[in-house]
């Protein structure tokens, strides 16, 4: 049984409250927020490992990175030091490898800025193959890359270099070079 003076103890809290709530709206302080600054991540990783697979659930293609950090501002993911694998049944598998990456919104472009390193190594039927590139599109799940900058392909103890380049890792394997194509070739 509560008594009289319980009751008022009721009333006098509510009005508290209800005094309390007003004056947080007449000032404003429920609208004070902690400003988020402009692209920053919310969320990120260490070690960073992406795969995917064809549709006979075969390895096509891996993604590694030191770090992956996600901006939620632009819905772009950057990457330090990616290195993407792109796998063939026969031949050895393309390693590409750059200094950062960015990897599109929706997950189909991987951005690669500063020098870009592909390799091939020799194997049985294809020989090594070494391209020095920079700034390089590629499209990961149709195996294309391109560029428009200066590259240089080392096919040891061939070389040739140009600029622009698309690039299909893929069979049928297909390099090519747009502009600027000089050559330096050993014969037998």
């Amino acid at each position: 049984m509560i008594s009289l003076s319980g009751k008022y103890i009721y009333l006098y809290a509510a009005i508290i409250a209800v005094v309390s709530w007003w004056l947080v709206k007449l000032t404003g302080l429920d609208e004070l927020r902690a400003p988020v600054p402009p692209h920053s991540p919310d969320y990120f990783s260490t070690g960073y490992i992406k795969w995917e697979m064809d549709e006979a659930g075969k390895l096509k293609n891996r993604l590694l990175a030191d770090k992956m950090t996600h901006y939620n501002d632009d819905n772009r993911t950057h990457l330090k030091k990616p290195v993407m694998f792109f796998y063939n049944q026969k031949t050895p598998p393309w390693v590409v490898k750059s200094e950062i990456g960015v990897l599109s919104p929706n997950g189909t472009d991987v951005l690669l800025m500063g020098k870009v390193n592909v390799e091939r190594a020799k194997g049985e039927g294809v020989n090594q193959l070494i391209i020095n590139t920079s700034n390089v599109r590629v499209k990961p799940k149709t195996s294309y890359a391109e560029t428009d900058e200066w590259a240089e392909l080392i096919s040891p103890p061939n070389v040739t270099t140009g600029t622009g380049m698309e690039l299909v890792f893929s069979n049928p394997i297909n390099i090519k070079l747009l502009a600027n194509v000089r050559g330096k070739y050993e014969t037998k």
